[in-house]
């Protein structure tokens, strides 16, 4: 996605969908008549890779996930668009790399930029690797970025932006997006989550073209108003046609230091466990064990885990304090934890 120069919009559309495979259908065949670059989908194959078994909402989103035959069959029918995957969990991955559809990119969420796991897998895809941004700081950015890059991946591509239901324009801090590009020298995006009902929506939404970022990403539905899972920050068909046209007027018509300090919205949106996936037990843990790589897991929680993802290498090898039953939480908590720098050497290439 490095070669983009002019607007490129990504029609997404997340779990809107519910799990009824015909509303998908129908969302494509809009996405193709209003002649969207790309649309994305979120793939979860493996939910239990993805949230803990007891997670407050892993019952409602099982029905909503689709299985590799279905999306065979969806897939089927993009024609004219790019196919952007949103990958949850490595079964994920793996379908992104082996479907016989061409996959243009595939993202890794916020909520697991620091999961070694996807971020190995990931590593083994021959086109875009997608990083979202929102809610992270720069040293989890650049723990996604290097771990990338040390597996020999070069073709990332960094998406600024979070939804907060709908997301406060005041939090969309768009000056962020040229700190990115000058501090890691990557392509960035800007996914908008603002309010449909908001009278400036699409004015917003084209915003990042003005400052030379060509892609943007947006959720739309055909079914405007209903009350559906993201329905917060779905426009309308009519709506997303005003903001391909306006892209465009804004590209032919073709800053300043801000704080990087995060906002309280997104502070939270970047909270570990309830947002982004913590360090747990991936089997029952008993007291005095030596933590290994094959004892953790990474997954999303109901409670908040005390250390970030990218601080896995400062609890390997060190000692269990407590029995940890199975999907708990391994944080200071219950380690005896010793302080040292990261290392990922283990899963750096060996060969000569």
């Amino acid at each position: 996605m490095k070669t983009i120069n002019k607007p490129y919009i990504i029609g997404e559309t997340a779990f809107h969908h519910e799990g009824e495979e015909h509303f998908i259908l129908e969302l494509i065949n809009h996405g193709m008549e209003l002649g969207l670059n790309a649309m994305k989908f979120h793939v979860t194959l493996d939910l239990d890779d993805y949230m803990i078994t007891e997670h407050e909402a892993i019952d409602i989103i099982r029905p909503w996930c689709f299985n590799a035959n279905q999306w065979d069959s969806i897939l089927e029918n993009v024609k004219n668009m790019d196919i952007i995957l949103l990958c949850n969990d490595v079964k994920s991955i793996e379908y992104a790399i082996e479907t016989k559809y061409k996959v243009r990119a595939i993202e890794i969420h916020a909520t697991g930029l620091n999961d070694i796991f996807l971020l190995e897998k990931a590593s083994q895809f021959k086109g875009t690797i997608i990083l979202g941004t929102g809610g992270s700081t720069l040293d989890e950015i650049d723990f996604a970025i290097s771990f990338l890059k040390s597996k020999g991946k070069e073709d990332i591509f960094l998406m600024h932006g979070f939804q907060n239901y709908p997301t406060y324009f005041k939090d969309i801090k768009l000056e962020r997006m040229n700190k990115l590009f000058h501090l890691f020298d990557l392509p960035v995006g800007y996914a908008d989550h603002t309010d449909p009902l908001d009278e400036n929506n699409e004015y917003i939404s084209c915003l990042g073209i003005a400052q030379g970022y060509y892609v943007i990403e947006k959720h739309f539905t055909h079914k405007f108003g209903d009350k559906r899972i993201d329905a917060q920050a779905a426009v309308s068909l009519e709506q997303m046609r005003r903001i391909k046209n306006l892209s465009k007027i804004v590209y032919e018509v073709l800053g300043k230091e801000i704080s990087l300090k995060m906002s309280e919205a997104e502070l939270k949106y970047g909270n570990t466990g309830p947002m982004k996936k913590a360090i747990v037990a991936r089997e029952y843990i008993e007291k005095g064990s030596l933590l290994t790589i094959s004892d953790i897991a990474f997954k999303r929680t109901n409670e908040s885990s005390s250390i970030k993802q990218n601080e896995l290498f400062k609890v390997l090898g060190n000692k269990a304090m407590t029995d940890i039953k199975k999907d708990g939480i391994i944080d200071m908590r219950n380690v005896v934890f010793d302080f040292k720098p990261n290392d990922i050497s283990q899963f750096k290439n060996t060969g000569k």
